[in-house]
């Protein structure tokens, strides 16, 4: 019988991050109730860094492998230059893997320089190990074409492949990684989006408003850029200002001084917020929802408000003369069973008439898909949370996950779904084959 001991490296890491998941399960299942919240938090964090840790040791184990130990019987390995590349791999991996303890210790007003170098290097272990597994893919298939063709591959083509491979994966990692950072570290892009409304009322036409999504507060990203957010969004003096969720990924104490230059937003028929899915990880919601009400920022819980070209709002807003703005909570409040939240449709639309304009604010894409099955009548619906991939390859995962990936999209005649790819980044401060983005919607009234 095979012992723990006995198993390789990379299934003792699968059984580690599948006892981890199944911890998650257990506590969210009968320990919430039971736990103090700031306990409960903490858990729940831990609990998802070790998750991630116990995943990235699988990629960890192979870049060592292709890096370092397929090296070890070359005549450079005694050498110091190898021995300093060791300790190099060694940083690098170590920086990556405490990425997702940094949630846990290092969040402030500003971000840590020690936060920012464990995310990038987390963004640079991602690019690393899939391209790795690229030109591990296309060496495979070069042997099985010179096998199939008959030719003799010498030990020291496959010693100079072995020492190749690290290499060129290490150059690609390198300048993906630094492009990625300089566009992610450039200001959002301004994006004007121009919809038609067929019920907009015409005192409404040319409704300006500004989208923003995915600022992720945290670990790397603080006041600064916040600020940079707020001085974009009041030059191009919105009607409405509306953010769609994972705005933080800490508790409302912690950040409160960096979310503080959100009371300098200037629009004219206000600012609103929705909960994203990260909003429910920090367990902090209720916190979140009374200081953003101290900025003056609305959020809505599964509500409505009217919105009149006056600024007038509710019962006092002429019969014909409004649209109705309805937000959602995030999905993911019921797969956590998160007490008073959850996306409840047939609340948020309370009021809301197919006859006058619907605008329906909701975090994930699969949240707009399902409520435009419920309520077709819907006119548009914003949303965020794909980032656009935010970096390759997760792209792809990203497109191939959510039934709206980003951009505007026109499901019926009348109807349109536009997904923000985030005015920031999660975590890893870079952007690589997406561009962070403000967006700009001006609502046209349609004949």
């Amino acid at each position: 019988m095979v012992t723990f001991r006995q198993l390789p490296l990379g299934v003792k890491a699968s059984l580690a991050a599948g006892t981890v998941f199944m911890s998650i399960i257990v506590s969210r299942s009968y320990l919430a109730e039971y736990l103090e919240l700031r306990a409960w938090r903490w858990l729940l964090r831990l609990q998802l860094a070790l998750f991630a840790n116990s995943l990235m040791l699988i990629g960890s184990l192979y870049i060592w492998r292709s890096t370092v130990s397929n090296l070890c019987h070359s005549p450079a390995a005694a050498s110091t230059c190898f021995q300093l590349w060791k300790v190099a791999i060694v940083v690098f991996l170590a920086l990556a893997h405490s990425s997702f303890f940094t949630m846990l210790f290092l969040v402030a007003e500003e971000p840590y320089l020690f936060s920012l170098a464990a995310y990038s290097c987390l963004g640079a272990y991602i690019i690393m190990v899939f391209f790795l597994s690229i030109l591990s893919a296309v060496e495979q298939a070069c042997q099985l074409l010179a096998w199939r063709s008959g030719w003799v591959v010498g030990s020291l083509d496959k010693t100079r492949t072995l020492a190749l491979r690290p290499i060129l994966a290490m150059v690609v990692t390198a300048v993906l990684s630094g492009v990625g950072l300089l566009n992610a570290a450039q200001p959002p892009a301004v994006k004007v989006v121009e919809v038609p409304i067929h019920q907009l009322p015409p005192s409404m036409d040319d409704l300006k408003i500004a989208l923003l999504s995915d600022i992720h507060l945290g670990p790397t990203v603080g006041r600064t850029k916040m600020e940079m957010f707020v001085k974009m969004v009041n030059i191009l003096a919105p009607d409405v200002t509306v953010i769609v969720g994972d705005l933080s990924d800490s508790e409302a104490s912690i950040l409160r001084t960096a979310v503080a230059p959100l009371g300098q937003l200037h629009s004219r028929l206000g600012n609103y917020f929705v909960t994203g899915n990260h909003e429910y990880y920090t367990s902090d919601v209720n916190n979140w929802f009374a200081l953003l009400k101290s900025l003056n920022v609305r959020p809505l819980h599964n509500e409505n408000v009217k919105i009149s070209a006056t600024g007038a709002q509710g019962p006092e807003a002429k019969e014909d003369d409004w649209i109705c703005l309805a937000g959602v909570d995030d999905i993911e409040a019921d797969i956590m069973h998160y007490y008073g939240h959850g996306m409840d449709l047939a609340k948020a639309l309370g009021g809301c008439s197919p006859e006058h304009t619907t605008i329906l604010l909701a975090h994930q894409p699969l949240a707009a898909k399902r409520a435009l099955q419920m309520r077709p009548d819907i006119n548009l619906v914003l949303s965020g949370h794909t980032h656009a991939g935010q970096i390759f390859p997760l792209n792809v995962a990203a497109y191939l996950l959510n039934p709206f990936f980003a951009g505007l999209y026109r499901v019926a005649p009348s109807t349109f779904v536009y997904v923000s790819p985030g005015t920031a980044y999660y975590g890893i401060p870079m952007r690589l084959g997406s561009r962070a983005e403000i967006t700009e919607l001006i609502l046209r009234r349609a004949p």
